[in-house]
């Protein structure tokens, strides 16, 4: 892994690290990836500190329960309340510990210990978390979730995730973790054009 990244940043990449593990993010830190993306919202031990010290941006993702168990029986009073506390409740720990906000990034955390109408929920009024001040990155790219509404396996759900992220871009979403790249982006310049007209 190390090599990849350190090639890539070499090449001129802003490269992104996906991992809960502290020390995982510190070697690919030390080799130059400019974000860690966490499931865990820096809530293993050292995660914070190790972030904190590497000038590197973060995105801090919801998630209830863990991955092994997250799908069981995901439970909610409001999801969208919920999501939202915990992380405002992040956002503000990473500040105190001298994580900049113009270094974070949120995530909602579709798929991740939520069930299908917690996901649609959550998509519908994802701008409730701009009250937070923060970019909101969506990833609903090959989810479980556009499987269930469409019929379709992991590699055919290209569709459902441009019109699924179009929606989240609708409501305030402004970063993107897609599969399919080229046909976001034709998507989206479609998208810019008529905004901006």
């Amino acid at each position: 892994m190390l090599p990849v990244i350190s090639e890539l940043v070499r090449q001129g990449c802003v490269v992104s690290v996906d991992t809960k593990k502290p020390e995982v993010m510190r070697a690919a830190l030390d080799v130059g990836a400019a974000m860690v993306n966490d499931v865990m919202a820096l809530q293993a031990q050292g995660a914070l500190e190790t972030v904190a010290a590497s000038g590197a941006a973060v995105c801090l993702m919801h998630m209830q329960g863990d991955p092994q168990t997250m799908q069981r029986v995901p439970s909610y009073v409001n999801v969208i309340e919920e999501v939202q506390f915990f992380l405002q409740e992040r956002v503000r720990i990473c500040e105190a510990s001298g994580i900049l906000r113009k270094r974070l990034l949120i995530d909602p955390g579709f798929g991740f210990g939520k069930t299908l109408q917690h996901n649609l929920q959550l998509l519908k009024h994802l701008d409730r978390l701009q009250v937070l001040g923060i970019p909101v990155l969506a990833g609903l790219s090959r989810k479980s979730i556009l499987g269930q509404l469409t019929g379709r396996e992991s590699g055919q759900r290209e569709f459902a995730g441009v019109a699924a992220h179009l929606i989240a871009v609708a409501h305030g979403a402004r970063v993107l973790r897609v599969h399919q790249v080229s046909a976001m982006r034709d998507a989206l310049a479609i998208w810019n054009a008529v905004e901006e007209t």
